[in-house]
């Protein structure tokens, strides 16, 4: 099956995984794949089977959906690949019973029937990782969906092969002695890229290529005979190998002051976006995707309408890139598995987007994996569980749940990669709880994992307030390490501003019931400046436009900007209360110059944040005269 940059779909080893696939694409395969083997030691050899079934092909038993059973041959193995009916469908093999083995198809399976050939090909599920990745949209098992027509009909041909070229420059000569992760050679492309030593390599470079023009599946290199590609295969379920891991204690900017100011998250973290339906998940993951400063974007759609996905892939396609002055989706790999692919594809989706990501962290890249949305993967697992027939635990999810759950977020984190370098990745995860339910399963087990909580509120969402993540049911683990880098990089009043900032919040949202209850007028003056403290909090710094050129990026410099002139207008307005001056006057002052400084400031700038607060605390003083 044609794969990413240079590769295809294999088993592994290099070895074609099946004789047809889901899509009908144009495919990014190369002519001749065979991208380095699989560097984990090689499996013992099986036992012969019985004389009498040597030479038999093992059948197809039963199909219900996307679960297959299958005869089983001595050699087959847990997480083995399948190639399943006369279509040659791909499948995994997820139990292993006596004489029978179950697969998870992972395409439709119509027409298929007992009795067709059930092939086992004795490798994992693994994915071919190249340049070609950047820019390029594929789906859950990492085939382009370039070309693809309307309809993704199963059993549809491979395509093309990719011819393109990068520009390969070697660093090593002949001779020179290698070990794992060290850097071969550098590849040309809109993110710095680079040539490694597979894990499980080593030795001397008995070959080299020369600097020039090459395609995925060019061999660029030999270490101790063994030939090293631009395209590399790597088995998705298995996490790749690192020197060790780094604390998380440097700032990822997402350019919304809401998560920057508030809930920070560090390169290497984990964050989940719980929400319930129209909160704005999908715009805050996009607007996450489009601006944060990672080095590449790994945007996962796992389950989501397909209209929104095609939003996405739309706007990356348009969207400047501010780092190297593209386009975004040239430095974006998405994976699109909708609501209407196959459901099994869905469940490998999430650990395709991780191994596509500790590709690049190996590289020394900061990356982010967006997943949008982990409760439509749970939900795949939900279906096939019940059809295995394994033992529902809470609302039916399989007892597994947590533990599938807290594998997919340990793929994240800051590591030293084999070669020396300092990589990350940083998984943001959206949950779905049904009914805007955060007590549901997903997300009860989903905040027992991650470092940061971004949830969204149904109100704030309906009161047109963008981002709307709630500060009361939200919180980062990474805020108190990231104060200290704050501070390391010249801002030692990071940490006071967000707590003054989330103290003035807290504060008025105390008063909000009685507000209602009673009005306003009846609270003390000094209560009613709170009460004005959050609105002009709220309205003023938190509350964000993803529509405006303006505003829908915030740089630090901004944000401080905005807080620090806040925070100056309500330390004078609880000046002015305390000196006599009547809450009335305090209140009908004009604060409109303040409040529209987010949009008249561009996304750099603090000189008109500054004359906006200058005009205020000029207005209040005349109030207070």
């Amino acid at each position: 099956m044609t794969g990413p940059g240079g590769g295809r779909i294999t088993d592994g080893d290099g070895a074609p995984h099946g004789r047809s696939g889901t899509h009908a694409r144009s495919g990014t395969a190369p002519e001749t794949p065979d991208p380095s083997p699989d560097p984990s030691p090689d499996r013992p050899p099986a036992p012969d089977p019985d004389p009498a079934r040597r030479d038999a092909v093992p059948r197809v038993l039963r199909v219900a959906g996307p679960l297959v059973e299958m005869e089983c041959p001595a050699s087959v193995a847990m997480h083995d690949l399948a190639s399943l009916g006369t279509a040659g469908l791909p499948g995994e093999v997820v139990a292993v019973h006596g004489g029978s083995a179950t697969v998870q198809a992972y395409e439709y399976t119509g027409g298929m029937a007992p009795g067709q050939p059930a092939e086992p090909l004795g490798r994992p599920l693994s994915v071919v990782l190249g340049p070609g990745l950047l820019g390029g949209v594929f789906d859950g098992l990492l085939r382009p969906l370039s070309g693809a027509g309307d309809l993704l009909l199963p059993g549809a041909g491979d395509g093309a092969p990719d011819r393109r070229t990068w520009p390969f420059v070697p660093r090593v000569g002949e001779g020179a002695r290698v070990e794992e992760g060290d850097v071969l050679g550098e590849i040309g492309a809109r993110v710095r890229l680079s040539l490694l030593v597979p894990p499980g390599r080593a030795g001397t470079v008995t070959g080299v290529a020369a600097a020039g023009e090459y395609r995925a599946d060019a061999v660029l290199a030999e270490v101790a005979g063994h030939e090293v590609r631009m395209a590399q295969g790597w088995p998705v379920r298995r996490p790749r190998p690192a020197a060790g891991r780094l604390p998380a204690d440097e700032p990822l900017h997402t350019g919304q002051r809401a998560v920057d100011l508030l809930f920070p998250v560090a390169r290497g973290s984990t964050v989940a976006v719980p929400g319930g339906f129209g909160t704005g998940k999908t715009m805050l993951l996009q607007q996450i995707a489009k601006w944060c400063d990672a080095d590449v974007i790994v945007y996962v759609g796992c389950g989501e309408r397909g209209n929104e996905m095609a939003d996405v892939i739309e706007e990356l396609s348009e969207l400047a890139d501010p780092r190297t002055g593209g386009r975004l989706s040239e430095r974006t790999v998405t994976i699109a598995n909708t609501s209407n692919m196959p459901m099994m594809a869905r469940e490998a989706s999430v650990h395709t987007g991780a191994t596509v990501a500790e590709y690049f962290r190996d590289m020394g890249l900061d990356v982010v994996v967006i997943a949008d949305s982990t409760s439509r993967w749970a939900e795949a697992l939900r279906e096939f569980a019940s059809r295995m027939g394994e033992l529902p635990a809470e609302e039916g999810y399989p007892a597994g749940l947590a533990s599938r759950l807290a594998a997919f977020y340990e793929r994240a984190g800051p590591v030293r990669t084999l070669g020396g370098a300092r990589g990350s990745v940083t998984v943001i995860g959206a949950v779905s709880p049904p009914g805007g339910d955060m007590t549901e399963p997903v997300t009860a087990h989903t905040e027992r994992f991650v470092r940061g909580l971004w949830s969204l509120d149904r109100d704030l969402a309906y009161a047109r307030h963008y981002p709307a993540v709630s500060w009361t049911d939200s919180f980062s683990r990474d805020a108190a390490a990231l104060a200290a880098a704050y501070a390391r990089a010249g801002d030692p009043g990071w940490a006071a501003r967000r707590a003054r900032v989330a103290g003035l919040l807290a504060e008025a949202d105390r008063l909000a019931d009685l507000v209602e209850l009673v009005g306003v007028t009846a609270l003390p003056p000094r209560e009613r400046i709170s009460v004005l403290a959050g609105r002009l909090l709220r309205e003023a710094v938190i509350q964000q436009s993803a529509l405006s050129p303006a505003d829908a990026y915030s740089a630090p410099g901004k944000t401080a900007a905005l807080v620090e002139a806040a925070l100056s207008v309500i330390d004078r307005c609880v000046e002015l209360v305390e000196g006599g001056t009547g809450a009335d006057a305090v209140e009908a002052v004009d604060f409109t110059p303040l409040l529209r400084a987010r949009e008249t400031a561009g996304p750099a700038e603090t000189a008109p944040v500054g004359r906006a607060r200058d005009t205020v605390l000029d207005r209040l003083g005349r109030s207070a005269a």
